[in-house]
């Protein structure tokens, strides 16, 4: 799975990355070394423009943890993380977004914890890393969005809707897969288009679309338990720590 990550690319940055409209400047998100469930976060979206009727692909401040529209509140969405790759298409608290609401969801890299066995003295607990793309890239994130009404306000006031997103998953390939057995999937720059285009609906086509996981060239770096807390930020978070559970030979870490 994907339960925290690490987004602190610019808001100008990220809209030259996916060539689409960045968001209002009341809406700029701060950096975040530890963006968890609910936090609101950046995605880009293409949707159309109802004064034009043109396709436009923007940024847009969301909540993350998917609502589903006919969901009677919006306190399950802290459940809804992610969807996993293999059911996506036939879930009914997916099935609908993934058909017509595709987004991505841009990472520096996500953290996942192993269990670390008592020894020692020592108690046991669990040991978070930080994986990355070793060339220092852009993830990608394949996400899917939702819009949920709440009833009890007038439909044209704004607070009346909340948008709310998730990150699609998939078996975990070599260096991650010893840290954990799920990784995000991204999606390949020369796929963003149809992966956007919410005119494209045919399942299997989408499916195929869905190949690329979050990159074989991992960096994987042991880090602070302080990540724990969501209430720790910056930058230190990413220090490097001793690893209590170093690999080597065969699937070491990179």
């Amino acid at each position: 799975m994907c339960g925290r990550y690490v987004s602190t690319s610019s808001v100008q940055d990220l809209a030259e990355f996916f060539g689409a409209v960045g968001l209002p400047t009341a809406e700029t998100l701060a950096p975040s070394w530890n963006v968890a469930p609910t936090d609101p976060i950046v995605v880009a979206l293409q949707r159309l423009d109802r004064e034009t009727g043109e396709l436009v692909r923007r940024l847009r401040q969301v909540r993350w943890g998917l609502v589903p529209s006919w969901s009677k509140d919006p306190g399950g969405g802290s459940r809804m993380i992610n969807a996993r790759a293999e059911t996506v298409h036939e879930k009914p608290a997916f099935r609908k977004a993934f058909a017509t609401r595709r987004c991505l969801i841009p990472a520096d890299g996500y953290y996942e914890w192993k269990p670390v066995p008592a020894a020692g003295g020592t108690k046991a607990y669990k040991q978070p890393y930080f994986l990355a793309p070793a060339a220092g890239t852009l993830m990608p994130m394949a996400g899917l969005y939702e819009f949920w009404r709440d009833r009890s306000v007038p439909e044209d006031d704004p607070a009346a809707w909340l948008t709310t997103a998730t990150i699609i998953t998939t078996d975990a390939t070599d260096a991650a897969g010893r840290v954990h057995d799920r990784m995000p999937l991204t999606i390949d720059a020369a796929d963003f288009d149809a992966w956007l285009d919410p005119e494209l609906t045919d399942a299997a086509e989408l499916r195929r679309l869905l190949h690329t996981p979050a990159g074989d060239e991992l960096r994987i770096t042991p880090v602070s338990t302080a990540v724990n807390s969501v209430r720790n930020n910056g930058a230190q978070l990413l220090d490097e720590v001793p690893d209590p559970l170093p690999v080597t030979g065969a699937g070491a870490r990179q």
